[in-house]
């Protein structure tokens, strides 16, 4: 079955099938005759009627409707490629990410904040972001260090729900903490040129 509508018909083939009027005949309602009672009586184009995929709902989810609505969504890969899941109308990507990987949430990410994030993920000394990224993670994230962006062996790190600008930033310069809180900002790998 492809679709919850498909679904609904065999369901309804199966339940007629069974009945039996007071004549003991059986009632069938065939597979056809069950679609044909689903289908909308609409002008235009016929509706669709069929789920989302979980991972465009869960990469959707990462940042402001307002963003998200019109941004591709795609799977991530470790080497930079991408897997367009939908095809979007602005600049942004939406990445489902992989709930049960530590340090692969889902997340929306401005051109600048891809190009951050992909040198992050790949190990280069600086990021190569050229102006100012945004990433969000509205649906919180673990990473394993908030000191060394290159940690993949200590113990997973939760973090709520936030927003990231991707620009090199002084913490001690501007007096902001350097620690994972709740509330308010602080500096992710405050001392690294990824700060």
């Amino acid at each position: 079955m492809r679709t919850r509508r498909d679904f609904i018909a065999i369901t309804m083939g199966a339940a007629a099938a069974s009945l039996s009027s007071s004549s003991g005949q059986s009632a069938v309602l065939s597979k056809e005759t069950a679609s044909d009672l689903l289908t909308p009586r609409t002008k235009g184009p016929q509706m669709v009627n069929q789920a989302e995929d979980p991972r465009i709902t869960r990469a959707r989810l990462s940042g402001p409707k307002q963003v998200t609505r019109n941004a591709t969504v795609a799977e991530l890969g470790a080497d930079g490629t991408l897997n367009v899941l939908a095809k979007g109308t602005n600049e942004w990507v939406c990445v489902p990410g992989n709930e049960n990987k530590i340090g692969e949430p889902p997340m929306c990410m401005n051109p600048m904040g891809m190009r951050w994030m992909m040198d992050a993920m790949q190990g280069k000394p600086k990021p190569t972001n050229e102006s100012p990224g945004m990433i969000y993670m509205l649906c919180g994230a673990t990473q394993r260090s908030n000191t060394d962006p290159t940690d993949k062996t200590s113990p997973a790190i939760p973090i709520g729900p936030h927003w990231m600008i991707t620009w090199p930033f002084d913490a001690a310069e501007s007096g902001l903490p350097t620690t994972v809180r709740d509330k308010g900002a602080w500096v992710m790998f405050a001392g690294t040129p990824f700060a």
